[in-house]
Parts: C-alpha cells; structure tokens; sequence
C-alpha cells in the first residue's frame, strides 16, 4: 500500500512539474526596442531608402502600427514606455508614483536585463532590471561615451579603443541573454538605443556606405519616401503630404558649401540608423539559433519624432567617424526624415510624435503577417500589454511610492486580429506644446500659441485647421485636454495655463538659420554666445542663489552646490533696461545629475517668482558642456527669471549664461561679479 502511495505521489508531482513546465512553455520572452530621434520614415518599411532588412523582415512577418504615437520627447517617453502613465502622472524622472515593466514581470518570475540610454533617475536595476550596461545621461559620444556608463550598478569605464555605444548595448544584451538561459525563467530584455541621436558620428565602414548618396537633398528624398509610404499602405493614397515650411529653403536654394554639409549630415545619420539596424539582427539572429525567436513578443518603437535642433556651427570637409569629429541635427533633413507631417520633436504635431512601431510574435499574433494597424496607440499601452500577455500582474501599491493607476489599455485585441472597441482620449503635453487625441479628432497647440483642431480621418498631416468651423468641438477638446492635466496628470497649474493669443510664424531659435550663405556668416550668427551686445551699456543685476544653494562666480562660470530640494538661481531684471520680447535664454552647463531643468520667467514686475510661465529642459548629467537654448515666448518685457538646473543635491556649473533676442542677439551677459 505504502509503494502504491508512494507510485502515486511521485507521479502527482511528476504531472504538476511538467504541467508548470507546458505553462511556462507558452509565456513568451520580450524583447523591448527603443531608438532615440527617429524619424517615422527612417527605416525601410516606413518609406526610407536605409537599407534596414532585418526590421523589414519583423514588420512583414509582424505587424506595423501607423499612428503610434510616443511623448514627442526622450525623457518622458522612455517613462511612459516603463509606467504606463503619463510622465507626470508617473512622478516625473523619479518615477515616485509608478512601477515599471521590470518590476510588473520580475514579480511575474521573469529574468530582467536593460542596455543602453536610461535618462531617469538613480539606475535601472534600483526599478527591476537586474542587469544593466549603458550610461544614465541623455546623450554621450558614441565613441568616448561618458562618466555615467554603469554595469550592474557600478562604474563602468569606456574603453580608450575599440568601443561604440550602439554595438556594446547589443554586445551586453547578448550576454545577458546567455545568463538568462542558464535559469528556468522566460527572460525580459529592454534594449534602449542612443542612436541616431546627436552627437552624429558613425563607424567607418557604415559612413564610407552612404558616403554621397543624399546629394540629391531633401526635397527629392523625402518625395521618394512618401511615395514608398503610400505603395507600402503606411498612409493612405489619399493623404496630401505637408508642404516644404517657409523656415527650410528648397534644396536647389542652398549654396554649395550647404549643400555638401547638409548632404554630409544626412549619410551619417542613415549610417548610425544601419548600424542600429545591424544590431538588430544580431538580437534576432541569436534568438534563432536558440530556438526562442517564435515565441519572443518583439516591439520596436522611437522615442519621438527627428530631433531639429541645430546646436553647432558648421564642420566642412570632415569624415564624422571617430570621437573627437562630429556633426549636428539638420532641420531641413529633420522635415525628410518626419515625412509626410509637419513639425519635429519637443512638437506635439504629428512629425513629433508619430513612431515607426512594429511587433513580431509569431506564435501569439494573429493578424495577417504583414498588417498595418491603422488604430490609434501610445507609448502608455505597452506595459499593459506586456503584462497581459505575460500573465502578469500591475500592482496597486508599492513600497515608497504612492502609485497611480495607469492610463494606457491594453493592446492585445490588436494581437488577437481584432480591433479596440473604443480608448479615453490621448493626451500629448511636453513644456509647452500640448495636444489631444480624441478618435479621428486632434487638437494641438505650437509652443502654447492658439489651439488648433484637425480631423486627422482625412487630414493626418494637419493641414487645415479647423478651429474656426467647429467652435462647440473645438472648446470642448481643450475642457478634456484640461480636465486630464489636472486629473490624470495631476500636473501643477503652471502646465494648463491659457494659450497666447499670438499669430506669429511657428519658429525656434535653435532651427537651422538658412538666412546665412557663407560658413564664416554662419559661425558669426552662432558664435554670440560670447558677446554683449554694443548698444547695452546694462550693468547685468546680481545672481541670487536660491534656498539650499552656494554659489562661487569666476569669470564667466557660475559655480553651484546644492544641498537639499528645490534649488536654483534667480535673477531680478525690473531696474534694468531690456527691449520686449521675444527671448531666448542661453548657457553652457555642467552638471552632476540627469534632471529636467525649469526655467521661471515674469513679465509682470507685480508678480513674484515662480507664478510666471514656465521652460522646461533636459540636463544631462555629465562632465562635458552642454549647450542650453530656452525660448521665452514673450512679446512683453522680462521683469524676473529663475534657473533650476538640479531638483536635489549636487553640484553644477552654468557659464556663459546671457539673453538673447528671437535673432540670436546677445542683450545681456554675465560675467564676473
């Protein structure tokens, strides 16, 4: 009897170990991919002529979305991509009020690994990587790299040789891979590319591939990629493209010394994309001979639109292939790159929050291979979705964090073949470019200038606004688009302040300036930074340190300390001479910490700091310069401003710190005090 029970017992646990083993069998791995800057027709099934086969292969054996959208922004994306909730909603950079993906599926008894960008607060293995390799900064050199790269929480060193950012992430994640195998757990690894963020320099043998081939310029290119787009089902025959703006010459227009540096510009961003590409493949191609690739769930998505921001001066005749030679973003290409839409990153326009986004599953999608999913999605539907199909639980509380519920839904209805029944509204907010997506219905705003509405069923490139025809519509967007600030976001007043009532042109003072037709020009319009202006006697009025905050002035360096929450510097400008605005506010920094820094500015002399409006910007926590340009969107007179640079302890250096007409003029500077 006691055999029998004995027989009995083992074979229960015999059915019970292989019954876990069949369910752990079909929950898939993740393979999570985030690029940095992209533009939604960069890679070849969007439209682009780089050559990108292994992503094309996902997207045909997969689905692509064509209206996925992400946060416009690097920092609040990659939060958004972890949380579920909106970057404001979540805590910000801190994540205070959020778990992420990590945290869900390590619970859930997954193996977690990231690499590459992190760009939040403290290190990912403090959210539930247990493996890291990257660098916790915005951006580094791709060859050099920075003082933030961390392996497993601790200081990672940059070899002197040898090194690229873009393949080591992969060369890591591969690693980590091999070291989730050796337990009996499905694997979670989130794979956030640098590239082809700035600063642009690519590997040798990618340059010399593309070397030449954008001579043909913008205008030619970009007709190529929509008419690739439109064969490819992306966007609708119908669609009518934006038109070249008014801030970007015609290719032909530009003079020769432009043409060969913006064409220069061009091959090595298509370099750094191939190389990204090429990584790809190697994740894809390990997953094969593992036997995992059928059964691993694979995004791809962009953190926001083509960055436009052209922040130094010309560098003619150079080969952009080692650290110490590299180029800037181009506006004119960053219009080529967004096609078919109008604006850029940091815009809440389509250009700068439309993102390639594939998904390859083959054992769990059951879309027709190859599909284009013309649903409405968002960053914030990923975790969600993730924890669906993982069987994964999202918590309701957390220990130190006071949690809010997410915002995203999940998209496996998608998955399954079919479609979302219906979705709240999206919101889009980023400083001070704001929008909703409310069914076909878009309202957007440029910088906190007038409310715009689209219908983007028939008008996805926004090109004729519709506030006017549809008032009634029109008011009620923006009570939504306000009710969600306060209620979803829970985002202070400062954010859902009334827009301008301005008219002017939609342009910023860090878009490539055309307008200059000779290098030295060029460099004279850039170089200002160090230069008063001749017709400003102005004394520039003394720097105050704010609360838990020392400062040191030498020469033009602001030297600062902080010791607690909230500091900063302020600035009283009403007993000084300054025409009205529009401004722009100017710095080098240094700074010892990833933040988001807030700039405060009054044009009323009765109110007092921070009531203003304010900028917000990134700093990225790093050892080298980092060229900071804020726009003050103002017609009025500056009265008062205040500059956060760090939201805790630390120490940072402003130099160079001046304000500058909307032309680039140099209206006031400080130096030693």
């Amino acid at each position: 009897m006691n055999r029998i029970l004995a027989t009995v017992c083992v074979l229960a646990i015999i059915f019970v170990t292989l019954a876990a083993t069949c369910v752990h069998a079909e929950r898939p791995n993740v393979l999570v991919i985030m690029v940095d800057d992209l533009g939604f027709s960069d890679i070849g099934c969007y439209g682009s002529e780089i050559d990108t086969p292994n992503l094309d292969s996902l997207a045909s054996g997969g689905l692509r979305f064509s209206q996925f959208y992400n946060t416009a922004k690097c920092h609040s994306s990659r939060v958004s991509l972890l949380t579920g909730q909106y970057c404001i909603a979540a805590g910000d950079t801190a994540l205070t009020h959020a778990v992420t993906s990590a945290e869900v599926l390590a619970n859930a008894g997954y193996s977690t690994a990231m690499t590459g960008k992190w760009h939040l607060k403290e290190q990912p293995t403090d959210f539930g990587f247990q493996k890291y390799f990257g660098h916790l900064s915005g951006s580094c050199n791709y060859f050099s790299g920075d003082d933030t790269f961390r392996l497993n929480g601790e200081a990672w060193k940059v070899p002197k040789t040898g090194f690229y950012t873009t393949v080591a992430n992969v060369d890591y994640g591969l690693q980590f891979l091999d070291e989730a195998r050796q337990v009996d757990q499905p694997w979670y690894l989130y794979v956030a590319f640098n590239a082809p963020h700035a600063p642009l320099h690519a590997l040798p043998e990618d340059y010399a591939k593309y070397k030449g081939k954008y001579s043909n310029g913008w205008d030619v290119t970009r007709d190529a990629r929509i008419a690739k787009q439109k064969q490819a089902g992306v966007i609708p025959d119908s669609l009518k493209p934006s038109p070249r703006p008014e801030h970007i010459p015609a290719w032909e227009d530009l003079t020769s010394w432009q043409r060969d540096y913006e064409a220069n510009r061009m091959s090595t961003l298509a370099a750094m994309i191939d190389r990204v590409e090429q990584e790809v493949g190697r994740l894809v191609a390990d997953l094969k001979r593992t036997g995992e690739f059928d059964n691993t769930f694979i995004f791809f998505v962009a953190d926001n639109g083509a960055c436009p921001y052209d922040r130094q001066t010309p560098r003619l005749d150079v080969v952009p292939t080692n650290a110490k030679t590299s180029l800037s973003d181009s506006t004119g290409w960053s219009w080529a790159r967004n096609s078919p839409f109008r604006y850029y990153k940091q815009n809440q326009f389509e250009g700068g929050i439309s993102t390639p986004a594939i998904v390859h599953w083959p054992v769990g999608l059951k879309q027709t291979a190859g599909s284009v999913v013309d649903q409405p999605a968002h960053l914030i539907d990923v975790l969600p979705t993730l924890a669906e199909i993982t069987d994964s639980k999202i918590p309701e509380s957390w220990l130190d964090r006071d949690l809010r519920p997410v915002s995203g839904i999940s998209l496996k209805p998608i998955l399954d073949g079919g479609r979302i029944a219906s979705r709240p509204p999206i919101h889009l907010l980023f400083s001070r470019d704001r929008g909703l997506r409310d069914g076909d219905w878009k309202l957007v705003s440029f910088q906190s200038k007038p409310w715009e509405l689209y219908n983007l069923a028939n008008d996805r490139s926004e090109l004729t606004n519709l506030a006017e025809v549809y008032p009634e519509r029109l008011h009620a967007m923006i009570s939504t688009w306000e009710d969600m600030t306060k209620n979803v976001l829970h985002a202070p007043a400062k954010f859902y302040s009334e827009v301008s009532e301005s008219t002017d042109p939609h342009l910023h003072g860090e878009w490539t300036h055309f307008d200059a037709t000779s290098v030295d020009g060029y460099n004279r319009q850039k170089n200002k930074r160090a230069r008063r202006s001749s017709n400003n006697s102005n004394q520039p009025p003394r720097i105050r340190a704010r609360k838990n905050t020392t400062l040191k002035i030498v020469g033009s360096e602001i030297r600062l300390t902080f010791t607690g929450d909230d500091p900063g510097i302020a600035i009283d400008l009403r007993k000084v001479s300054l025409p009205n605005g529009p401004y722009q506010l100017a710095f080098e920094l240094k700074s010892s910490a990833t933040a988001t820094g807030e700039v405060f500015v009054t044009t009323n002399p009765k109110k007092s700091l921070p009531q203003g409006n304010q900028v917000l910007f990134d700093v990225n926590g790093s050892t080298d310069w980092q060229a900071i340009h804020v726009p003050l969107a103002t017609s009025k007179r500056l009265q008062q401003i205040r500059i956060d640079v760090s939201e805790g302890p630390g120490n940072s250096i402003i130099a160079n710190l001046r304000i500058l007409n909307e032309e680039g003029k140099s209206l006031m500077q400080w130096q030693s005090q």
